[in-house]
Formats: C-alpha cells, sequence, structure tokens
C-alpha cells in the first residue's frame, strides 16, 4: 500500500489570530488520528484562505478521517466555508529522492 495524501484548503471569516485560536485546540485531536503520519497547517492571511497537508499511511485511514466527528466539526464551524478536498497517492520513489518525509 501506499501513502495517501489528503491537501485541504478553506476559506475563513475572521482575523488569522482568531482562526489559529479557534484551530489551535484541535491540533490535539488531529494528533490522534488513526494512520495520520503528520500534517502541516497552512494560511494565506491575505487571502484569508487556510488549509492543511496531511500524509496518511494509506487511503483507508484518509477516508476514516473524512467520514469523523472531527471532521464534521471543521466543515460545519461557521466562520469556515469554500472547502477543497483533494486525496493523492504519493509517489515515494521519487519523492524519497527529492527528501520528502514519506
Amino acid at each position: 500500500m501506499s501513502a495517501s495524501l489528503l491537501q485541504l484548503n478553506i476559506r475563513f471569516s475572521v482575523s488569522a489570530a482568531d482562526y489559529e485560536g479557534a484551530v489551535a485546540p484541535l491540533a490535539d485531536q488531529f494528533a490522534t488520528v488513526p494512520g495520520l503520519r503528520w500534517k502541516i497547517w497552512i494560511i494565506n492571511e491575505g487571502e484569508g484562505e487556510a488549509g492543511g497537508i496531511y500524509l496518511f499511511d494509506d487511503e483507508e485511514s484518509l477516508n476514516a478521517l473524512l467520514n469523523s466527528p472531527l471532521a464534521a466539526q471543521v466543515t460545519g464551524h461557521p466562520a469556515l466555508s469554500d472547502f477543497s478536498v483533494k486525496q493523492f497517492d504519493v509517489m515515494e520513489g521519487v519523492t524519497a529522492t527529492t527528501r520528502g518525509p514519506v
């Protein structure tokens, strides 16, 4: 099985500081997601866009997160909108050549 990557982009309608304050408590919850190797939190304050890049052990783990109460909590937040969810398989051979953390 190859690793699976999730790219999630969202729009936020609060200040960047308020956004970070709202999502910071979720970090501990994401840290315990089965099959999640790591998550990188991303933000573009000027565009009001944020999100994350997630690396999972496999597609099943990724799909389990997408169907979880944690995902429902995030997608149901009133300050967040325009969710873009993209799934990818990792090309592990060439990624290792370029020192990707897989």
